[in-house]
């Protein structure tokens, strides 16, 4: 594992540029914030780093639980698997034999999946997403830098998201919610990510807050907003989603946001 190693702490010792300010993370922040996304997305169970959730369409990869679409499956939500292969090519980094060779999900369906979970090609690919779990934090790290300039794009209350932006990065801790939010649930600006015309992504939960104190209050109105965003897509979900019974678990990933 050398090799990943040495492409791991180049990526760890990124500088987070947005707009005129500079915000920059520890290779130690970085990793405690990769750590606690794997605990979020999986328990710390690496068998769940392939994983199909009950009554979804596409299947969840590595500690973000990135999606993967189908080949004839066309969702609403943000597909971030791609993304990230295309990550770890750009960082020269050798795929194993399951994601080598498509850009699609190579299952249909959850059944599909099922049937291929002991195969060598996908214990293969758990081990390497196991072991390059720094590289997958350090995209979501990456992801980030791009999530502000699209939101402030998508919306006319510029300076306002701006501001809170910056209100809770700029406080202790602040930047792990950005972090995982924003790999949790993206960041608000695709038409397709709406229910009811709301949306439930870090746009919206920014849209909402109104303090300016950095700190404790800030995280603390950041966990408040998002429980409302989010219970507000549940509330508007589809019913046959059946959606409400994954709310108590997003509850308590906010509260992982103290």
């Amino acid at each position: 594992m050398k090799n990943f190693k040495a492409i791991t702490i180049s990526a760890l010792l990124l500088l987070l540029s947005l707009t005129s300010y500079s915000i920059t993370l520890s290779t130690e922040e970085l990793r405690e914030a990769g750590e606690r996304i794997y605990q979020n997305e999986t328990g710390g169970i690496r068998e769940k780093l392939i994983h199909w959730n009950v009554g979804e369409e596409f299947a969840s990869l590595g500690i973000g639980h990135f999606i993967w679409y189908p080949e004839n499956f066309d969702g609403p939500f943000d597909e971030s698997f791609p993304g990230l292969l295309a990550y770890y090519r750009r960082n020269n980094i050798p795929l194993p034999e399951l994601f080598r060779d498509t850009v699609y999900c190579p299952w249909d369906t959850r059944e599909e999946f099922l049937k291929a979970t002991s195969s060598k090609k996908v214990t293969e690919a758990i081990v390497f997403l196991e072991n390059t779990k720094d590289i997958q934090v350090a995209f979501i790290y990456e992801r980030l830098q791009g999530s502000l300039e699209g939101m402030l794009a998508a919306t006319d209350r510029k300076e306002h998201v701006k501001e809170q932006f910056y209100r809770v990065a700029h406080s202790p801790g602040g930047l792990y919610p950005l972090i995982d939010y924003v790999n949790f649930k993206g960041e608000g600006v695709k038409e397709s990510e709406r229910y009811m015309d709301k949306g439930w992504g870090l746009l919206q939960i920014l849209e909402g807050m109104e303090g300016t104190s950095k700190g404790r209050e800030a995280l603390e109105e950041f966990r408040k907003e998002a429980k409302f965003v989010l219970k507000r897509r549940v509330d508007n979900s589809p019913k046959e989603r059946g959606e409400e019974r994954w709310l108590p678990g997003w509850y308590r990933r906010i509260d992982t946001y103290r």
